[in-house]
């Protein structure tokens, strides 16, 4: 899910959980997906459909928390 996707989704009250894990295809990354009340979920992803990782977990965090997202759980 593209960032303002993200956006309205969370206004909307539809998404129910956020998640942060280290990527599994390069474990010094971290990316971030979304679950909706759906149960589906969704990762956060670029304007070229690619799944967006983050070398510092402090960029992942103020990107999250610009997305206005106030909770998010970390799994290391």
């Amino acid at each position: 899910m593209k960032r303002e996707q993200v956006r309205e989704r969370h206004k909307e009250g539809l998404i129910a959980a956020t998640h942060v894990i280290q990527n599994p295809a390069n474990p010094g990354e971290w990316i971030v997906f979304f679950k909706k009340s759906a149960g589906r979920s969704y990762f956060l992803v670029d304007e070229n459909d690619e799944v967006e990782s983050f070398d510092r977990l402090d960029e992942l965090i103020e990107v999250v928390r610009g997305l206005g997202i106030k909770f998010a759980e970390i799994h290391m």
